[in-house]
């Protein structure tokens, strides 16, 4: 595949067409940091968008492509890995070949909105995860947060844009810790203790960025021009700011349709296909941003499309402060219980180049909220520096309980009048919560310490019970007041639940202090709909009613009814054959029918039945799909990513009780393969759990026979699982279990519906959602869980010639490492000769030097050569067809790397 030239910066491609080396050394050291002191030799960036995959930011083309072409807003974006562990639509490259390709894909559907600066931090991309925390543990926490924070300080970005950081339900573990790293990188960057190396030795500065936002809205909207202005938050505190897709560009085009053609760049992602945008205004959708936290004043009242961008990239609207003025809150807590009081302190900080005069702060309260403290900051900000003023703000003795309130601030100076603002929450003296599942409580924790608690909101408790089965529910307490408190908490369950009590009490609960009342809730009206039947989605709403002599409040959860089942002994004469003789599975038959993403389907399109039994060393499943058409057809060399085509998805969760996918056992399974010469036949693979690769290596024992109908409608398949290759011993009383079944009648290797059992937005990633079976008779042979195993080899950005390239015009080194002098690599004579191109190197220190043979818009050739410190070598890098017009060189030492384009002779 060949890079398109239009996605290399204009100042990469003059380089290359033959500007001298010396011009590419330092491309911005004139450039000036807004917030005083050198800016460096990387590029000035006006907004960073961080995130996880490529294909992460596609949803945000038509805004960075608008703010680019109307503003000159130079946008930048944070790849953490190349998506090297995702399928492949188009070809059979997978792991970092594949991540190179998709780079190249990413760097060209970001070129169609102007997006010039890639920067990929080459961490792994393992699988498909709903876990953040699984995702931290394998990338490394404080290295990645470092190459982010190395990005901010070096590229001055006012905006950093990230995704949703909670776990919602579907919601990508590596997107959720992609956002988590942002958020920590918006402060780490602005603090001097923070990385220190990177101020001490790489010679980096602070750097305060002014907003920090998500993508997405939780709302309300209408389609069309006014979607902005029409847009209704879910928690009023939100403040969320919508830029339209349908403005036109100057290409003739909407922006609506600019992103449709760059999504479809990504053809391994299997978007190639992506739909037309819509041609009528009235249905074109607003891209929707929260704003997550801010340093300087912004108008909630301002529904532009260049609203985010106002008081930092942009100067304030007529009669606002001064561009890089800064204003913002900050209180001792965040949650209140009504009769408190609460420290909020204003922070201004005038811009570097002027002092704000007569500056005053006036707070905006809620109705019958009061404070004390003066406004007034004597004199004036001086340029450059910080004044703060501190109030003390007493919430009602009456307020309602429950919900976020905006505490508000205005500042006027002789320059200009501006706004900010803060959540709070008031809540109960004595608050009692549904306890929280494990990945949500993680979150809450990261959010509270990391100063956002308001992101709470974005999360639904939620418990899951089997259905007919019972559980605990527990009801955590914490005391907001200031006195000891006793009282009685009260579940209030919907119709066909029960629990053992209706009401259970606390005492004596201290001032901070945190208790537990725990429930037995059952399930006692087993008809209910399960997981997303009937369009209920599982779930039943609870309420949590929680009472002191202060008061009483009422908080909300739900439970989730996931299917479950009894799994007996295999009948005598069991063979997998893939035939359900009689007798062999003598338990209920189970439906696998249930939709839980893609289209609809009709029985007939696609549906599914099946069984399952054990044997003393197995555990046996039958599958039986209907379908009217066969989806593509995989070589036997691609038997993986099972949810391209049609496939089954077969998972056990040997405990019933993991977190992630890493402990669970899932085995995809082709009914048929295109090896005509071998009769096409099936094939099985794992992936996203706790051991991933072929069928017969991660499996092994495992046997699977298909049977598909003739003519086609439909095929059956039989498989037995060793009770030996499960990460655990299985819990005869409660094992995870489900069966997914991927419909395409596609032959482009794109999924169309997805069935299965136990069905819910994101189900495969979620273990908690996973039905649950019994094993009356089973007796477990006792072992060790199995540790999993990750995938460790991630595509590099010395190994990329795209990186290197832009790497040698923006200053960023590859992956985002320190970067080494630029005397550190010196390459000399460097000329075409027959056969390839000769260079002679001489680097400072020992170390590794990647070379690339570059035409312009793709690599020739290329080798890698070690080099000892302070020795000459001279090389030629092979070249079998083509002119390369460059070499492009990145030298490798120590964790630090620098790279360098030069022209050829």
């Amino acid at each position: 595949m060949r890079i398109k030239a239009f996605l290399l910066p204009t100042a990469l491609a003059l380089a290359l067409s033959g500007v001298p080396a010396a011009a590419l050394a330092s491309p911005a050291d004139a450039a000036a940091d807004r917030h005083g002191g050198r800016a460096g030799d990387a590029v000035d960036l006006d907004v960073l968008f961080v995130s996880a995959h490529p294909d992460d930011e596609a949803g945000s083309l038509a805004t960075l492509g608008q703010w680019k072409e109307k503003h000159g807003a130079k946008a930048g974006v944070v790849t953490i890995t190349r998506g090297e562990g995702g399928g492949n639509a188009v070809g059979l490259e997978e792991g970092p070949p594949l991540g190179i390709i998709r780079e190249r894909e990413e760097r060209t559907a970001i070129g169609r909105a102007g997006v010039e600066n890639l920067y990929n931090l080459d961490r792994v991309d393992f699988w498909y995860t709903a876990s953040a925390p699984l995702s931290e543990q394998i990338w490394g926490h404080d290295d990645t947060l470092a190459q982010i924070v190395r990005v901010i300080r070096q590229t001055r970005p006012e905006i950093v844009m990230t995704m949703n950081p909670s776990p919602t339900p579907g919601n990508h573990g590596n997107h959720q810790q992609a956002a988590r790293f942002a958020a920590e990188a918006f402060h780490a960057a602005a603090d001097p203790a923070a990385f220190p190396e990177q101020l001490r030795k790489e010679g980096l500065k602070p750097f305060r960025a002014a907003k920090f936002l998500r993508t997405g809205g939780t709302g309300t909207s209408a389609a069309g021009p006014e979607c902005a202005t029409s847009f209704v938050p879910t928690v009023p505190t939100d403040q969320v700011f919508g830029v339209w897709e349908g403005t036109p560009s100057v290409t003739g085009k909407t922006w609506a349709e600019i992103e449709v053609d760059a999504r479809r760049e990504y053809v391994t992602q299997g978007w190639a296909g992506t739909a037309a945008a819509p041609t009528d205004p009235t249905k074109m959708r607003c891209d929707f941003y929260t704003l997550v936290d801010s340093r300087v004043p912004y108008d909630p009242a301002d529904t532009s499309p260049e609203a985010i961008l106002r008081g930092s990239v942009l100067p304030n609207a007529a009669g606002g402060l001064p561009r890089g003025t800064e204003l913002y809150l900050t209180t001792d807590r965040f949650d209140l219980a009504p009769g408190e009081t609460v420290k909020v302190t204003a922070h201004v900080r005038a811009p570097r180049d002027r002092a704000l005069a007569a500056p005053r702060i006036d707070l905006r309260l809620p109705q019958g909220w009061t404070a004390k403290g003066t406004g007034a900051l004597r004199g004036s900000v001086p340029a450059g520096k910080e004044r703060t003023a501190t109030f003390t703000v007493t919430v009602p003795a009456d307020a309602d309980t429950n919900q976020q309130q905006l505490v508000g601030a205005t500042l006027t100076t002789r320059q200009g009048v501006g706004r900010t603002d803060r959540a709070v929450r008031v809540v109960a003296d004595v608050r009692g919560t549904l306890e929280p599942l494990p990945e949500v409580g993680v979150f809450r924790e990261w959010a509270g310490e990391g100063g956002y608690p308001q992101l709470d909101t974005l999360i639904k408790p939620v418990l899951t019970i089997g259905s007919g089965k019972s559980r605990s529910v527990r009801v955590d307490l914490r005391n907001h007041g200031k006195a000891t408190r006793s009282g009685t908490v009260t579940l209030g369950l919907p119709a066909g639940f029960t629990a053992d009590a209706a009401t259970k009490s606390y005492t004596r609960l201290a001032p901070g202090a945190t208790g537990a009342v725990t429930f037995t809730v059952t399930n006692t009206d087993a008809t209910l709909p399960t997981a997303n039947e009937g369009g209920t989605d599982g779930d039943y709403g609870i309420t949590i009613t929680t009472t002191s002599a202060a008061g009483s409040t009422v908080e909300t959860g739900a439970l989730e009814i996931v299917p479950t089942t009894e799994v007996p002994q295999a009948g005598a004469g069991h063979a997998v054959d893939g035939v359900a003789s009689a007798g062999e599975y003598p338990g209920e038959e189970l439906d696998f029918s249930r939709i839980w993403e893609g289209q609809a389907t009709t029985p007939q399109d696609a549906s599914a039945k099946g069984r399952i039994a054990w044997t003393a060393d197995a555990l046996k499943v039958f599958v039986q799909v209907t379908d009217d058409v066969l989806g593509r057809k995989v070589v036997p060399q691609d038997c993986k990513r099972q949810r391209r085509t049609d496939s089954v998805e077969i998972i056990v969760d040997p405990k019933g009780n993991s977190t992630d996918t890493s402990t669970v056992f899932k085995a995809g399974i082709f009914p048929v393969t295109d090896d005509p010469a071998n009769g096409d036949p099936p094939c099985w693979q794992r992936d996203a759990d706790n051991r991933q690769g072929p069928g017969a290596t991660t499996a092994p024992g495992m046997t699977v026979v298909s049977k598909v109908t003739s003519p086609y409608a439909g095929y059956t398949i039989e498989a037995s699982i060793p009770f030996a290759v499960l990460p655990d011993a299985v819990d005869p009383k409660r094992m995870g279990f489900n069966v997914l079944v991927y419909d395409s009648d596609t032959q482009d290797l794109s999924s169309q519906s997805r069935l299965g059992w136990s069905t819910f937005t994101g189900v495969r990633a979620d273990p908690y959602r996973y039905g649950l079976a019994t094993l009356p008779g089973y007796t477990p042979t006792a072992r060790q869980p199995s540790a999993p195993v990750f995938p460790d080899t991630a595509a590099r950005s010395v190994h990329s010639p795209q990186t290197i390239a832009q790497s040698a015009v923006d200053g960023v080194a590859p992956a985002a490492v320190a970067r080494l002098p630029e005397k550190a690599l010196r390459l000399t004579d460097q000329r075409r000769v027959p056969g390839g191109v000769r260079v002679t190197l001489r680097a400072d220190r020992s170390g590794t030097a990647y070379l690339y043979a570059w035409d312009g818009s793709a690599a020739l050739g290329d080798r890698t050569v070690e080099l000892k410190a302070n020795r000459s070598v001279t090389v030629v890098v092979p070249v079998a067809s083509g002119r390369p017009t460059a070499l492009l060189a990145a030298y490798e030492s120590h964790g630090a790397a620098v790279a360098r384009s030069l022209p050829l002779r």
